[in-house]
């Protein structure tokens, strides 16, 4: 009977961790597989490749601009409620992006309720794994085969995508995303919530309003960059205006014994702050290059979306093999080390797309830059997590996860963004080059972030 009951306990455990890890995958799924849309979105809804990255980069920015908020709302609605409202409203967004009859509709869809929905959903998976999981070897586990999903969903997003929209429609692939929604929400019955909702605990409104509108001011300056270099500047200093007003209120709510959207406190952490850097810098990484490489291959090369999408199976599964080593590593080796090795070996791998693409015009000179990409952030995007996650109790995990999620997200705003709008300021090899060479640089500081992280273990 005991075996019984310690099976059945399995098996409840799997099941949640099944719905928590595919989340990941289908959240980190929809901010790439339309990068080997492109052509096809663009053809179908009469639009340029410009209006598909602006559709891609709001997603992301959504997600990074809400998650902080949406962390938040878990204290006080609970994070088993939390997460199913986000899958709904993921999956009435994804429905409506298949229904898409132009490019608006879609980024309501696609950008918008799905980006909403995401925000939603993301930080209940991690502040439910952390407390699932009080040590740090089975949180490791459980971590890395989230983190092995959700890295895979965005490496493999151009092959499914792909294989979709070739085998069938572009608008199939949000058809495919509504339908992996339905095989979250059933698992989802198995989750029970560690901690009761509180539903006294306030709410700053005012800071969310401020968080979001500073972020996406900033990330919107970043994409007018190759229209108008005046309005780039503007953009960018009204919200880093915005940004500062926000901190300057969220100081006011603590002096006022207030409860405000984001403890200052969280950044007095020195370990949290520089694992949300390589956080960030990873995810910056992973999606600017998937975004260059998937449009320079399309448009320059003129692939289609399955050629596109069977390039990124390199970095799938890289990807893969290093994510779900995850525990194995954590055991062997601190994370600094394992941190700092990831991106070692994904600034190799950027370096290497480089040089190979401008040396052969066949697609598997981009199979090794890819390959080591994939294994580099396999790597590293687990420990990146562990640290963050690990540096604060349970009565903060609601915040930090907010947080944690929203520079991430962020990351790989900045990363389509950045790269993207140097990429199609001019379509070309130097073009090429220049975004990838960009991305290279940006590793480095990530690189010089997790050198600066504790040498125990964490």
């Amino acid at each position: 009977m005991i075996e019984t009951a310690e099976g059945q306990r399995a098996a409840g455990q799997g099941r949640v961790l099944a719905a928590l890890a595919l989340a990941q995958f289908i959240c980190s799924f929809a901010g790439s597989n339309m990068n080997v849309m492109i052509n096809d979105i663009s053809r179908d809804l009469d639009t340029t490749v410009q209006g598909v990255q602006v559709a891609i980069t709001v997603f992301l920015l959504v997600m990074a601009a809400l998650m902080i908020p949406g962390g938040k709302l878990t204290d006080r609605y609970g994070r088993k409620r939390c997460f199913m409202t986000g899958l709904v409203v993921y999956a009435i967004g994804a429905l409506l992006s298949a229904a898409a009859p132009g490019l608006g509709v879609l980024i309501l869809g696609n950008s918008i309720l799905e980006g909403i929905g995401t925000a939603l959903l993301i930080p209940p998976v991690y502040i439910l794994t952390t407390l699932l999981y009080p040590d740090v070897t089975s949180r490791a586990r459980a971590f890395g085969v989230i983190m092995a999903l959700g890295g895979a969903g965005a490496a493999a997003g151009p092959l499914i995508g792909g294989l979709i929209t070739t085998g069938i429609s572009w608008r199939a692939a949000f058809v495919f995303q509504a339908l992996v929604i339905a095989v979250i929400v059933a698992l989802s019955r198995h989750i029970e919530d560690p901690l009761p909702p509180d539903p006294t605990r306030s709410f700053d409104t005012t800071g969310a309003v401020l968080s979001a509108a500073g972020l996406v001011l900033v990330v919107m300056g970043i994409l007018a960059a190759d229209n108008n270099v005046w309005l780039m500047v503007a953009l960018l200093v009204l919200g880093v205006l915005v940004l500062w007003w926000f901190f300057r209120h969220v100081r006011a709510e603590e002096a006022a014994g207030k409860e405000p959207l984001l403890s200052l406190s969280l950044f007095r952490n020195r370990t949290s702050n520089l694992g949300l850097i390589t956080q960030n810098v990873q995810w910056l990484m992973l999606l600017g290059s998937s975004f260059t490489v998937a449009a320079y291959l399309q448009v320059v090369r003129h692939y289609d979306a399955i050629q596109t999408g069977v390039v990124f199976t390199a970095a799938t599964l890289g990807l893969l093999v290093s994510s779900l080593s995850a525990e194995r590593l954590a055991e062997r080796r601190p994370q600094r080390t394992l941190i700092m090795t990831g991106f070692v070996v994904s600034i190799a791998g950027v370096v290497v797309l480089i040089a190979l693409a401008a040396a052969f015009s066949s697609a598997w000179a981009f199979v090794p830059g890819l390959l080591l990409i994939g294994l580099g952030m396999g790597v590293m995007l687990t420990p990146s997590v562990n640290v963050v996650q690990s540096s604060f109790p349970e009565d903060q995990q609601g915040e930090i996860s907010g947080l944690s999620r929203s520079v991430s997200n962020l990351g790989s705003s900045f990363g389509t963004a950045i790269a993207g709008t140097i990429l199609v300021s001019g379509l070309t090899k130097g073009a090429y080059a220049a975004a990838m060479t960009t991305l290279a640089v940006i590793g480095l500081a990530g690189l010089a972030a997790a050198f600066r992280l504790p040498h125990r273990r964490t």
